[in-house]
């Protein structure tokens, strides 16, 4: 391969990458108006390490179809080769971090097609790539081809501090073998040198996790000088050096570098091998690390491709700053160059102010270099979908679940499961996953009948011996288990939602979890929706619900979450016929690959009587009920008569608590009607959407001649998530829900703990109509 590479022309490429990233930082924070007078920033330090790698990665080894996660703080050096490259135009590098240009960080939604995973939430961008890796697998080992190649992810070794990192190397599911992992290691984070042990732990832990592990530690010109009399007494001092020193020292004069080395052992070998460098050479000679020397890192490259196939690790040793005043200075993470220090980095590059964003010649040796480049990869060219396009208008509305007289949402949902493996089209599409929680969350009945997935098909040890289930782990099956890390289904989820994009095969990605445990996954739920993904969870057991459980596992801010999270539907069902309605509409938003969401359901093990629903049905008709689910609420039960009136408006199961609470207060001479929010974030959404005209979901559920009596609303979550009723008409709300962590105990005696029993339901009814 390299035989084929002139690296003078490579040389000079990095150099120009190195400009323009330092220069675009410069020209935002110190050249465009800013008004706020604000810091822009834009980590010129950090994206001065990553300039080798990346141009090693895009100008000699990536091939067409490979996904690459930049490290977030590289993203200018990542905007500067783009740009070399021809896929985005000079007026974009003028506007980094302005509203509607480049993003601080790469983006898949808001920067194009030159983006394959969205990164800045530290230690998710560098991950996903793996998580995409096992996709292609499973997308693989299915419908055979995918347009993806190999799955490159880059990060700094202050990255690798997030936990989530962690969780994701022990899980032996993810060690697959389409993904190259490149640590920018510059032994520095934002406030300081990283201790000079760690990068040894880092990969012993790599390699105990299945992982080739390789290095780019030392350039060529200090390979040389390894190989001289004396050699490995020089290379034991820098092996030994703490980074801190190390750092220090290439920052020092030539003559302080010798007398630091010189106080080494073997000092008389450390003279002969240093006998042929003068001091002015020195400090260069120590900083020639194989992070910034572009044939160590190919040949690095070509050795992580080789066979046998296997996950890999590249750890890069890199220099905070490499090439800028601010080389290796402890406090570099944030710092920008003054205009003095600018002025004279301009001067040492040799660019003249008229040039200052130009990139090459077309008919010049590195023209042609990125020009080939270009070429090989097809930057920003889209490729087609390989499955056969499945629209929204292809999922059907409902699955034909019939069910028991008493049900739970959670048993309707392992149900309606098993309905979608029977669907021609969708069924080979939808894949599982959970976080070793598959029984308790009603997928036993769906892996019982499509299987589990693994590259390598299980032994069974059960021959014909009786067992409750039988699950069989194949390259066939269609549910992925991980181990207790909700980080990782959600990161997986993620990916599987972006299948049709890396992979050109659409997939229905449905995962589950305790509803208390989506709280852990946070970050990575954010991560897939800014990513632009579409996927599904239940969220199961939920809430004070979950009485026997404890206060750790009765969540009350989940409800929250969905509400507020953009770019997520939220789902809290109450009834069977609900959770097949807005199931199937889960999957109509992920099949929309333009402006569908991801979708959170959140279900629970209390059994329901589905009677409850019949007048609704009777009075809305199916689909008329239906379409009313999907808009987000419907009128369970309508307040008769002129007694005094209340509104109770309730939301999943505690929907039956307010139907119970509305006979007993019409017994008590009290007309109250029972709204029931299956969406609470998208009734929310159609009162904001329509509040100015007063085209919106509430029009039809309050009307004109209701809009002053009170409203009690329920909910088994925090009371606050319904408390903005009020504001739609102006009435007043008395929100009741679960404000206090729970206690073990039955349901009733939970609830009434919490507030949200029936009784509690009745008593604030009669406060508030007393009022």
């Amino acid at each position: 391969m390299q035989a084929e590479i002139d690296f003078e022309v490579l040389e000079a490429i990095q150099r120009r990458v190195l400009w323009l990233s330092t220069l675009m930082i410069h020209h935002a924070n110190h050249v465009r108006p800013n008004p706020d007078g604000i810091k822009i920033g834009g980590h010129q330090a950090s994206a001065a390490s990553s300039v080798s790698i990346l141009t090693a990665l895009y100008l000699a080894f990536l091939q067409r179809g490979d996904r690459v996660s930049p490290k977030p703080h590289s993203a200018p050096a990542f905007w500067a080769l783009m740009y070399l490259l021809g896929a985005i135009p000079e007026e974009k590098l003028r506007a980094l971090r302005e509203f509607g240009g480049l993003q601080s960080y790469p983006s898949r939604t808001k920067d194009g097609p030159l983006v394959d995973f969205s990164t800045g939430s530290m230690g998710l961008g560098c991950a996903a790539p793996v998580f995409a890796a096992l996709t292609q697998k499973y997308a693989q080992s299915h419908f055979g081809a995918t347009n993806a190649g190999r799955f490159i992810a880059i990060s700094g070794d202050a990255e690798l501090d997030e936990g989530n990192v962690w969780e994701m190397l022990l899980d032996e599911t993810l060690a697959v073998d389409n993904a190259v992992w490149i640590v920018d290691l510059n032994r520095q984070s934002l406030d300081r040198v990283i201790p000079h042990i760690k990068a040894a732990r880092l990969k012993r832990i790599f390699a105990a996790c299945g992982w080739r592990t390789l290095e780019a530690k030392y350039g060529v010109r200090l390979q040389a000088a390894f190989s001289r009399p004396g050699g490995s007494a020089l290379r034991d001092a820098i092996d030994a050096m703490d980074n801190g020193e190390y750092q220090s020292l290439i920052r020092s004069d030539g003559a302080a570098v010798r007398a630091a080395l010189m106080s080494r052992p073997r000092p008389e070998a450390m003279a002969d091998c240093l006998s042929a460098v003068n001091d002015a050479e020195l400090p260069g000679l120590l900083a020639n690390l194989g992070g910034h020397d572009l044939r160590v890192l190919l040949d690095v490259l070509k050795v992580a491709d080789a066979e046998p196939r296997q996950p890999t690790v590249i750890f890069a040793y890199t220099i905070k700053g490499w090439g800028l005043p601010v080389a290796a200075d402890p406090l570099n993470h944030a710092a920008l160059l003054s205009q003095e220090r600018f002025a004279s980095f301009r001067e040492e590059m040799a660019i003249p102010e008229p040039d200052s964003w130009r990139g090459f010649a077309p008919d010049s040796a590195e023209g042609r270099a990125l020009a080939a480049a270009a070429r090989r990869l097809g930057l920003g060219q889209a490729q087609p979908a390989l499955s056969e396009p499945i629209t929204p208008a292809d999922i059907p509305v409902s699955l034909g679940v019939a069910p028991s007289a008493v049900a739970s949402t959670q048993e309707t949902f392992g149900r309606a499961l098993l309905r979608l493996a029977d669907l021609p089209r969708i069924g080979p599409r939808v894949v599982t996953t959970s976080a070793d929680v598959s029984t308790s969350t009603n997928l036993a009945g769906w892996i019982n009948r499509v299987g589990g997935w693994a590259l390598e098909p299980d032994p069974d040890f059960e021959g014909e011996r009786a067992t409750t289930l039988r699950w069989n782990w194949s390259p066939r099956g269609r549910h992925i288990e991980f181990g207790i890390s909700e980080t990782n289904v959600f990161l997986a989820l993620s990916m599987l939602g972006l299948s049709h994009e890396h992979n050109g095969q659409l997939l229905f990605p449905i995962g589950t979890v305790y509803d208390p445990f989506v709280l852990r996954a946070l970050d990575a739920i954010l991560y897939g929706a800014y990513s632009g993904s579409r996927f599904i969870f239940a969220a199961t057991p939920s809430g004070m619900t979950l009485s026997p459980e404890g206060g750790a596992h009765q969540a009350t801010l989940t409800a929250s979450v969905g509400a507020e999270m953009p770019k997520l539907d939220f789902w809290e069902p109450c009834f069977a016929a609900e959770v097949e309605w807005t199931l199937c509409e889960a999957l109509r938003q992920c099949a929309d690959r333009v402006n569908g969401r991801s979708t959170f359901l959140r279900l629970s093990t209390r059994p329901i009587e589905q009677a409850l629903l019949q007048p609704a049905l009777a009075r809305y008709g199916e689909a008329g009920l239906r379409q009313a689910v999907l808009a987000g609420g419907y009128l369970a039960q309508v307040a008769e008569g002129a007694g005094p009136r209340v509104h109770l408006v309730a939301a999943g199961v505690m929907v039956a608590d307010a139907i119970d609470a509305a006979r007993v207060l019409a017994g008590e001479g009290v007309e109250a009607s029972v709204i029931a929010l299956s969406s609470p974030r998208r009734a929310y959404e159609s009162w904001r959407a329509g509040r100015r005209d007063g085209r919106h979901l509430w029009a039809d559920l309050l009307p004109a001649d209701q809009r002053t009596a009170p409203i009690i609303s329920v909910v088994d979550a925090a009371s606050h998530s319904l408390a903005w009723l009020g504001s739609v008409y102006g009435q007043r709300v008395h929100p009741l829900g679960a404000d206090v962590f729970g206690q073990s105990g039955s349901r009733e005696a939970v609830y009434r703990y919490a507030g949200i029993h029936r009784d509690n339901i009745v008593a604030e009814a009669l406060a508030a109509v007393d009022g």
